[in-house]
Order: C-alpha cells, then sequence, then structure tokens
C-alpha cells in the first residue's frame, strides 16, 4: 500500500505540475533541476576549471602517473616534480580510473570532474575524502569538496564500467593488476600525514597546554581518516543500488568523522588567544593566496578560451538572474537531459506507464540535485569551526540527496523484470564503448 500511495502522489504532483505550469521550460525548471539548476551546475564546472587549468594535461602526461601505479601506491608519485598538489590528484585519479575501464584505451569518461580528476575510481566513491576534510577545514580551501555532486551521483546510476573491469579493482589477477590500482589502495589515497601538526605548532607557537590539545586533535583526526577507510568497498557493487549504498556509507563515515573532530578542535582552538587564533586561520588565507596565484600565472593562456564560460557562471551567480529568460541555460539544459537521459531509455527497457512514471521521478529526483549541490561561491568561513560546521552541512545535504535517489530508484526498480533490471545495468556500459 504505502508504494502504491507513493505512486499515485507522485503522478499526481506530475499532472498538476503540467497542468498548473504554463510552459516546458517552467515545468521543467519546477520539476526538475531546470535552467537555475545547471547554470549553478556550470558555476561549478568554471570554478573548477579556473582554479586547476591545467590538470587536464596533467592527466594526459601519463609519464609520472604510470610510475606511481605501478608501485599500487598514488601517494608517492613524485610528489616534489609538481607545484599544484590538485594537478597531481588529478592525474592519479584519471590514471587509476582509466586503467581499469575499457581496459585503458578510452582518454576520458563522461563522469569525470571539471578539473580532471575522478570522483569515481573503479568501486571507490571520493578517494581522497580525508584529505579534502582536512583543507577544507584547515586550510578554507573546498576546491575538490565543491566539485562533488550530480555527476557523481549519475556515474552511481549508470557507472560505465562492465562488471568484469570493476571486478579488476577489487580482485586483481594477472599482469592486468600491475595496472590497476586495488581499492584498498585507493582509500588509503587520503592518507597523506593527517593533521598538518608541525606546520600548525609552527603558526601558533603552542605553549605545553596547547601542545597537549594539538596532539588529542591529532590523534583525533587519525581515529577521522580510519573511520573513513572503513568505508572501503571490500566487494564489486553489481548493482546501481549497491552503488548508492556505497555512496551513502561514504558520506556517513566522512560525518562520523567530522563528529569526531569538532570537539577536539575545540578545545585547541579554545586554549589560543587572539593573536594565535588570527595566525591558524593565516593558513587559510595563505592557502587562498597560493591558488590565486597559480591561476593568475595561467590565466592568460585560457583567458580568451575560458571567458564566455566564466562570464555565464558570473551572470548565473547575480541575484536577478533569470534563468528562465536565459536561452543558453534552456538550451543547455534540454540538451543535458537528451544526452544524459534519453528518451529512448524508457523504449529499451520496454516501460509501461506505471514504470515510465516512475523513470521520470528518478530523473526528476536526479537532476534536481544539480541546484541543490552545485551554489554560487562565497567566501569561505573565518574560523575552523565554522567551516567545520559548514563541510558537515554539505555533506548532509548530499547524504539527503542519495538517499532521495536511492528511495526513487527502489520505487523505479520495485515492479521490474529482471531482464529489465539487467537491461537498465547495462545502459553505462553500453553508452561508454
Amino acid at each position: 500500500m504505502p508504494g502504491r500511495m507513493g505512486l499515485a502522489l507522485a503522478g499526481a504532483t506530475l499532472l498538476i505540475a503540467a497542468v498548473l505550469l504554463p510552459g516546458r521550460a517552467e515545468a521543467q525548471f519546477g520539476l526538475r533541476g531546470g535552467p537555475l539548476g545547471v547554470a549553478r551546475f556550470a558555476v561549478g564546472h568554471v570554478i573548477g576549471l579556473s582554479r586547476l587549468r591545467h590538470s587536464r594535461m596533467a592527466v594526459r602526461g601519463g609519464r609520472y602517473r604510470s610510475a606511481a601505479l605501478r608501485s599500487q601506491d598514488p601517494r608517492g608519485a613524485e610528489r616534489g616534480q609538481l607545484s599544484n598538489p590538485y594537478v597531481l590528484r588529478a592525474a592519479l585519479t584519471a590514471q587509476a580510473a582509466l586503467a581499469g575501464w575499457q581496459g585503458g584505451r578510452r582518454p576520458q569518461g563522461w563522469w569525470r570532474h571539471p578539473d580532471g580528476s575522478y570522483g569515481w575510481v573503479g568501486p571507490v566513491f571520493w578517494p581522497f575524502a580525508h584529505d579534502d576534510l582536512t583543507n577544507a577545514i584547515i586550510f578554507g580551501d573546498t576546491t575538490s569538496l565543491s566539485l562533488y555532486g550530480y555527476g557523481d551521483i549519475y556515474a552511481a546510476l549508470f557507472t560505465p564500467y562492465a562488471a568484469t573491469e570493476l571486478a579488476a579493482y577489487t580482485l586483481p589477477q594477472g599482469r592486468r593488476a600491475r595496472r590497476i590500482p586495488a581499492a584498498e589502495t585507493m582509500c588509503e589515497a587520503s592518507d597523506t600525514g593527517g593533521l598538518p601538526v608541525e606546520r600548525i605548532a609552527s603558526a601558533v607557537a603552542p605553549n605545553e597546554a596547547q601542545r597537549t590539545a594539538l596532539d588529542e586533535l591529532s590523534s583525533a583526526w587519525n581515529a577521522a581518516r580510519d573511520t573513513i577507510r572503513t568505508a572501503c568497498p571490500a566487494q564489486v557493487p553489481a548493482s546501481a543500488a549497491e552503488r548508492l549504498g556505497l555512496m551513502r556509507e561514504r558520506i556517513e563515515a566522512m560525518i562520523k568523522a567530522v563528529d569526531a573532530m569538532e570537539a577536539p578542535l575545540s578545545k585547541f582552538v579554545g586554549l589560543l588567544n587572539d593573536d594565535q587564533k588570527a595566525r591558524l586561520n593565516a593558513l587559510a588565507h595563505e592557502r587562498r593566496a597560493a591558488l590565486a596565484s597559480y591561476q593568475s600565472k595561467n590565466a592568460d593562456r585560457t583567458a580568451s578560451k575560458d571567458a564566455p564560460k566564466d562570464a555565464q557562471a558570473a551572470k548565473a551567480c547575480q541575484a536577478d538572474y533569470d534563468p528562465l529568460s536565459d536561452e543558453n541555460a534552456q538550451r543547455q539544459y534540454e540538451q543535458l537531459v537528451q544526452q544524459q537521459w534519453p528518451a529512448e531509455i524508457a523504449a529499451t527497457l520496454h516501460l509501461d506507464d506505471v514504470a515510465r512514471a516512475r523513470f521520470e521521478v528518478l530523473q526528476d529526483t536526479t537532476l534536481r540535485t544539480m541546484q541543490t549541490l552545485s551554489a554560487c561561491p562565497t567566501e569561505p568561513a573565518a574560523t575552523p569551526q565554522a567551516r567545520l560546521a559548514a563541510v558537515k552541512t554539505r555533506l548532509q545535504t548530499m547524504l539527503q540527496a542519495v538517499g532521495a535517489i536511492s528511495d526513487a530508484l527502489d520505487d523505479f526498480q520495485a515492479d521490474l523484470s529482471d531482464e529489465q533490471k539487467a537491461g537498465f545495468e547495462a545502459i553505462g556500459p553500453k553508452r561508454g564503448a
């Protein structure tokens, strides 16, 4: 009964929206991510491109990334040779992701982040999770954190990996295993040294009590890293539902890790005087200045190419921006829907009217995350405690989105035959072929 009632409510919602919303574009805006959603989604891509212009070049240059993965240790990839750590991350995740997909023959995947990195590496979601928490909370740098969202959820639904390709990450065998890192290896990629204790100590010059509190914070930070590691997949996810489940477990582990950091962080910061707090917060200013410097050095090489994207992103972030009057945003949204959610999906699976309605609910629920998980850039909070709270809010929003999509997927697949379910799982690999 609950399932039937939910279907009825969903059908009623679709019917009411179709009747009350005057135009197709407005109906799309109300039901799905709409042009505002895709505009906000584009903002995130422009941010990633503008801050990390040359990550794609690093991804294509395979010398150092191949050396790293031959040793099955992505943390040791000639780290000193790259001036920007995000370039290294992009290269490592790209090499690891593509090694297991299509036999490493394809140069890129449609689920790649705009900076050149990947949110999914085989069965592993968010391989640098702990590192991203450290950067966001201590250094006020949410560059990588902000790029996770709609694209990764879509990749969970329609992964391009075939089952045998995913299996290579958890049960490596033969020569190919030397090129494909184990899932456990990628999960350990977050181990970049934990909390930068000595850098913090150098900045604040702690007394004995403060140093003790800093050591306690470091221990909590390491324990949080271990918490995230426990969410590493031990088995290959065989279905979209299992992949969404892995996303949920990974995000829940990150939230649990953040909770464990909160009390020792507050204790340490609470022991600092105003001057020490200012010097601690200066670490975040230094990181932002370094990123800005890196961007300015490379801006002239790509300024003309990316200027239209930058201008569109700036317009989408204006308070008076009206996505319904932006023809370009409308066109981009329609293209996104047609390319990623083609109408033939329903026809290929031979869905009846009930299943088709449920599929549209799944589509709408997923597309809506373009708006809820993509946002205009804002200044990071001034203190580590405030940044920790903001990070937790972001993770909770993402967890809620994944949960809603999981529910919609369960409803959609509830009455499908085994053949239809298999056809749905085959969509991603077929489109990636």
